[in-house]
């Protein structure tokens, strides 16, 4: 028997839907509650390398997923010249196994609908709206209240409610992402024939100018600089300004922003919640415990990993104990810790503008750590 009959998730991102469907799949009822009015439409693309790929074919999603997006197994690193020269083409390392490509491009809003309805499918609720305003653990379960008035109670409460955790905050965790120096500047745009894996280019104006393409008609870009204020985070003109600086398929992107498509800017944070991730009943994952800069495209994937061990051990556990704790910690703190150490540290190379940094090096000795599974 689980350890939990009734489970409240807070968001509905990859942590929250991928948690809510396996624990549904177990016979678990389960509850998603979303601020967000309605389903999100909003994102570019979401570069998902293989140990993203496992968790979501365990969801029984991979088939699926595979006709929305673009595979490829290598990474090309480019010069920052007018040609943009091809440098090298390295072999990525498949680290979801062989049958599952080393790296795969989609677009993001799509991966969130696909997700969204195998969770329905498995009897997952979703409540849209649902603002949580204070959490009251009573030993046995936990009660929610939230902003339109309502309380409901469970046998656990989860917070995979993203790097400003409302239910972080709640259950008294005080850390808080803090900045890395870095921003980025992301635009969805037609790909380019030529492009057909992610190409990297270090240095130039910006000090990363890379793409992914998420299908056969479609791609993302993105600029990474030093974080400065960007008042107007959608305007087109100054990412095609960088963009022009850069060669090979950037001269057709270039085009593309100068033609007015959609840009975002963000900059980068980064934070791991130190000891436990839980208080009582309650328990945050994904970005809620940990974040890191999107240097190594690994976000989603410890997301998805910390859903899928936590469900792991809720399934096959009897009671919400320490014991269950410190099995999903243990599992958990040292790999995600792992993988915001590295994508910082190469940020912090950049930014330290150590001409030598080994960058090939740093991803792939981090590619090892990935095929250990979580």
């Amino acid at each position: 028997m689980a350890a939990v009959s009734t489970v409240g998730i807070v968001g509905a991102g990859a942590a929250g839907l991928a948690l809510a469907t396996f624990l549904a799949d177990a016979g678990i009822k389960t509850e998603i509650l979303e601020k967000s009015q309605a389903p999100s439409t909003l994102g570019s693309g979401i570069t998902l390398q293989g140990n993203a790929l496992r968790i979501l074919r365990q969801l029984g999603l991979w088939e699926e997923i595979s006709a929305h997006g673009y595979a490829f197994n290598d990474l090309g690193l480019r010069a920052p010249n007018p040609e943009g020269t091809v440098l090298a083409i390295l072999d990525e390392m498949q680290t979801g196994g062989p049958e599952l490509p080393a790296t795969f491009g989609m677009y993001r809003p799509k991966l969130a609908s696909i997700m969204r309805e195998r969770a329905l499918a498995a009897g997952v609720v979703i409540s849209y709206g649902k603002t949580v305003k204070t959490v009251e653990d009573l030993g046995n379960s936990v009660r929610v209240h939230t902003e339109d008035g309502e309380q409901t109670d469970y046998d656990l409460l989860v917070g995979a409610d993203g790097i400003h955790s409302t239910v972080r905050r709640a259950i008294g965790i005080t850390a808080e992402p803090q900045p890395t120096g870095m921003g980025i500047w992301r635009a969805f745009v037609p790909r380019p024939a030529e492009v057909v894996r992610t190409d990297l280019t270090y240095g130039g104006r910006c000090f990363i100018a890379g793409y992914c393409p998420t299908g056969q008609e479609d791609m993302y870009a993105y600029l990474v600089e030093r974080a400065q204020d960007r008042h107007d985070q959608k305007d087109t003109t100054i990412m095609a300004e960088l963009a022009a600086n850069y060669g090979g398929p950037w001269n057709e992107i270039q085009q593309s922003l100068v033609d007015g498509a959609p840009v975002n800017y963000t900059r980068f944070t980064q934070h791991v919640v130190d000891g436990n991730w839980h208080r009582g009943r309650t328990v945050i994952i994904g970005d809620a415990a940990h974040s890191c800069p999107p240097t190594i495209a690994q976000g989603a994937a410890m997301a998805l990993e910390d859903a899928a061990v936590l469900a792991e051990e809720l399934i096959a556990g009897h009671t919400v104990d320490d014991e269950l704790w410190e099995k999903f910690y243990t599992r958990r703190v040292e790999r995600a810790s792992a993988v915001v150490k590295a994508s910082v540290q190469l940020g912090q190379w950049l930014l330290d503008g150590e001409k030598n940094a080994d960058v090939p090096g740093l991803m792939g000795g981090l590619a090892s750590r990935l095929v250990v599974p979580a």
